[in-house]
């Protein structure tokens, strides 16, 4: 399926989803998401058309509804975040969609579970979304967002708190009402507290969070000239460089280029950063960068150097590093890994500005502009003349980027192009036309019909933009990059009109007999008269010069004609003049005006000719010297003009050959002095040759060491971490130590009433065994009793055998022995009842004291246990109860 079908397929699914909220038309309108996230579609939804927008606007309501179920809110945030990154489509959503107001409510509704996926991805959404964007504060729940972020940055979920801080990182920086409104809040104080807590965090890149925002809201309060002190910048600086150069991830190094971007906006720490002592070293190290593929990477390594290049000082370091040659950067305390990869930054900067127009278009910008800086450093400096062997390979390489693209690449490509045209051609003709040698070589690159070509494209292309239905900023945008290089082609139109040079040929053409050069004269006269620096003057002086001379050309072509048919009349009566060399003319002449003044010879000689005629031939002659002495006149006025504008230039050369004097001679005092001087430092330079040697071998040795320190660094790292570690595990371990001394004390005291317990159970016992002893001796008693009566009763029975004769008689003594016996009988069966009970007891006391006996033993453990984690006069007390 297209794309258009994909997205009114969705369209159809976000309004029956938003009818009737069923499940069925929840999975179908996810499953359109989901085919919609397979395609390439980001040109198409950010084009500004019905049918796109629509789409867009109706799953931001949906994202937006708090009934929606996480599922589908997720599926919309995963859709939408993939345009993040297009610089269009993040405008698009702050302006049209606000999209950042949508997480925010998200957000807002699940504040009360944060460990929710949906939060988590809402914030990393948004960290992306407001990345070097200024948010609106009036947006909805922004408020309620900052009071979120300020309320988890000490979550116990690392990436929540990440999260949190980068996202609060970008609402500070550079927006003065997000920082007010923190500010303005109670917990503000808990809030910076937590912060300065979480710079001990293991993640570096939660240290770099942390810092810009703390930067953000306290650089020029007391916190924080206390935190960015001149004792603590020089950490922060070394971090930074650390997680430029050595970064894993491109997130932590944008953010701690943004920081340090930042913070030198501050004197104090700039100043700061020049006396910074390994500033050299990191420089190298960070300009090698410059050499990686990444596209982002050398681009934000860029930014940094062009933000380095604010502060004159560290320019000119820059400038230096990049300009010089490989061997003068060479340092005797760099590593030799970063020599191997910094050898050449300005070729990597070349290869950045070529990069094709559909790469990142911050790249090759963020390269002309840190090439312009280098270079307005370079001229008229010490610089200059490396520059120079530069700057012939960087125009050999760079104006073919003037060239104009193809037609058919389409409208972006050429938006490009005239961004970067206009940065290129500020660069040769505002920075490089600053020097004579440069300037030289940029005349000899760059030709008219390249400049000419290019204000026809703008023009053109501005005119179709005008016509087309493109926002109002976008044609502004456009207009103003177009614009640039318009303006900088006619900064050549203007010098060259001020140009005296142009008098002559302008001057020529406005008197000429051409009818197009006189057009192109007033055309080129009406663009340039209303310039200060033209020269009107000498203008009007060259065209009166040659307006005069026309004109008596003209006169002179006139009368020449008449006067040779005179001639010829004279010349056949006075053969003898007509036989004259030319050279001789003013020598006939004068002869003959003497003739005429004395009128005696020319009478005796001349008779038969007409005075008239003659006298009219002379003064056809005397009229024509006339009108060429006037316009000789008119030409020295001319000359006189230029002879004193030549006056003045040699006395400027004599004032300017006299200070060369000067200097020539200053500078041979200092050549001898120079070549004195050389001589010295020639022993010395021997001198040094040797001790280099020695300290060569002993950079060597240093930079083994400085390995070791290395690898010892990372071990205190390490240890760091584990100490951390271990720190946190002993602060739980004397919790519980303390918890378990009070376990111990209370068990302590229940041992002691047990003991007592045990005590009185163990006399209870003994009491019980001594009647039971009393009771089995009764019981013995009684059992001989009943023998011996039982005895007494097989004795009277035998009696009574005995007796049977005397039954009869002896019946009431018997039926008395019989009450007796019964009597007997009773007392022998209460007398077992009784020794059975007694038994009973026994058993029962018995089985208690074993159960008392195993709960002691239980408790003499515990109490063996306790003491065994106490000190020693605790474990001399357990002896004692284990004793007992």
């Amino acid at each position: 399926m297209d794309v258009s079908t994909c997205l009114k397929s969705l369209l159809l699914a976000i309004r029956q989803y938003r009818n009737n909220r069923s499940t069925v038309n929840a999975s179908q309108l996810q499953k359109h998401i989901e085919d919609v996230s397979g395609l390439k579609c980001g040109g198409v939804l950010f084009s500004g058309q019905v049918l796109p927008s629509e789409c867009l606007s109706g799953l931001m309501e949906v994202a937006g509804d708090p009934n929606t179920s996480h599922a589908l809110t997720g599926s919309i945030i995963f859709l939408l975040a993939q345009f993040v990154s297009d610089g269009e489509a993040k405008e698009a959503f702050h302006s049209s969609y606000n999209f950042t107001g949508t997480l925010a409510a998200i957000i807002h509704c699940n504040r009360t579970t944060p460990e929710e996926p949906l939060v988590l991805q809402c914030l990393n959404v948004l960290q992306r979304l407001t990345y070097n964007v200024k948010t609106l504060h009036c947006a909805s729940h922004i408020h309620e967002l900052i009071s979120f972020l300020m309320q988890h940055v000490q979550s116990c979920n690392d990436d929540i708190v990440k999260a949190c801080l980068g996202l609060m990182a970008n609402l500070c920086r550079h927006d003065i009402s997000v920082q007010s409104h923190i500010k303005s809040q109670s917990n503000v104080k808990a809030f910076y507290r937590a912060l300065i807590n979480l710079l001990g965090h293991n993640c570096l890149t939660v240290v770099i969070f942390v810092l810009s925002i703390l930067s953000s809201l306290t650089l020029n309060e007391e916190v924080g000239q206390k935190l960015f002190n001149a004792k603590n910048i020089h950490q922060t600086f070394q971090l930074i460089f650390n997680i430029t150069v050595n970064g894993d991830g491109t997130l932590t190094r944008n953010y701690a280029v943004d920081l340090l971007v930042d913070l030198l906006k501050n004197p104090k720490i700039a100043d700061n950063l020049t006396k910074y002592k390994h500033l050299s070293v990191c420089l190298s190290e960070v300009l090698g960068l410059l050499h990686t593929k990444d596209p982002d990477t050398a681009s934000k390594v860029m930014e940094l150097l062009v933000a380095l290049c604010s502060v004159p000082v560290l320019r000119k370091h820059v400038c230096e590093t990049v300009l010089r040659p490989p061997a003068a950067r060479l340092q005797p305390g760099t590593r030799k890994g970063v020599q191997a990869r910094g050898s050449e930054p300005s070729l990597a900067l070349v290869h950045w500005v070529l990069s094709p127009l559909d790469g990142p278009e911050q790249c090759y910008m963020q390269a002309l502009s840190l090439l312009a800086e280098l270079f307005e450093e370079a001229i008229d400096s010490s610089l200059c003349s490396s520059a120079q062997s530069f700057v012939e390979l960087l125009l050999q390489e760079v104006l073919v980027l003037l060239q104009s693209p193809d037609s058919t690449e389409g409208d972006q490509l050429l938006k490009k192009h005239c961004l970067r045209a206009g940065r290129v051609m500020s660069l040769t003709l505002s920075l490089l036309c600053g020097d004579d040698a440069l300037r030289m070589l940029v005349s000899q690159r760059l030709s008219p019909e390249v400049c000419v070509s290019q204000v026809e494209l703008l023009l053109s292309y501005n005119q179709d933009l005008s016509g087309s239905t493109c926002s109002t900023s976008n044609y502004q945008l456009r207009l103003l990059n177009a614009l640039e290089v318009i303006l900088f082609t006619l900064f050549i139109l203007y010098q060259i009109y001020i140009d005296q040079r142009m008098v002559t040929p302008l001057s020529l053409a406005l008197t000429s007999n051409c009818r197009e050069y006189v057009q192109v004269a007033l055309r080129i006269l009406v663009e340039a008269a209303p310039l200060p620096d033209f020269p009107s003057i000498i203008l009007g002086y060259s065209i009166a010069a040659n307006n005069a001379y026309c004109q008596r050309d003209g006169e002179l072509s006139i009368r020449s004609s008449s006067a040779s048919e005179d001639v010829s009349l004279v010349g056949k009566s006075f053969p003898i003049m007509h036989a004259e060399p030319p050279g001789s003319a003013y020598q006939s002449i004068d002869s003959l005006i003497e003739k005429l003044q004395s009128g005696v010879e020319l009478q005796e000689k001349v008779k038969d000719v007409h005075m008239s005629e003659i006298i009219d031939v002379y003064e056809q002659k005397l009229s024509a010297l006339a009108c060429k002495e006037s316009r000789l006149q008119d030409l020295l006025e001319a000359k006189a003009l230029a002879l004193s504008q030549a006056d003045r230039l040699i006395a400027q050369y004599r004032c300017q050959r006299a200070q060369a004097e000067a200097e020539a001679r200053k500078l041979a005092s200092l050549l001898k002095d120079t070549e004195r001087k050389k001589e010295d430092l020639q022993t010395e330079l021997n001198d040094h040759l040797l001790e280099v040697e020695r300290l060569k071998s002993d950079s060597q040795q240093l930079l083994e060491h400085n390995g070791r320190l290395q690898a010892v660094a990372d071990q205190h790292q390490e240890l760091k971490g584990t100490y951390n570690q271990l720190l946190s595990r002993y602060d739980k371990n004397e919790g519980m130590l303390k918890e378990l001394q009070a376990a111990h004390i209370s068990l302590t005291q229940q041992a002691e009433g047990l003991r007592k317990t045990n005590e009185g159970l163990k006399l209870q016992q003994e009491r019980t065994v001594a009647e039971l002893t009393e009771k089995e001796q009764q019981i013995k008693g009684l059992k001989t009793d009943v023998l011996n009566k039982e005895r007494k009763i097989t004795g009277l029975q035998n009696d009574l055998r005995r007796q049977e004769e005397q039954i009869h008689e002896m019946e009431e003594n018997v039926s008395i022995l019989r009450k007796e016996l019964n009597k007997t009988e009773q007392a022998r069966k209460d007398t077992s009842i009784k020794a059975s009970s007694l038994e009973l007891q026994k058993s029962q006391l018995e089985a208690k004291v074993e159960k008392m006996e195993e709960e002691l033993s239980k408790h003499t453990q515990m109490i063996a246990m306790i003491h065994s984690l106490s000190s020693g006069k605790l474990k001399g007390e357990i002896t004692a109860s284990l004793s007992l």
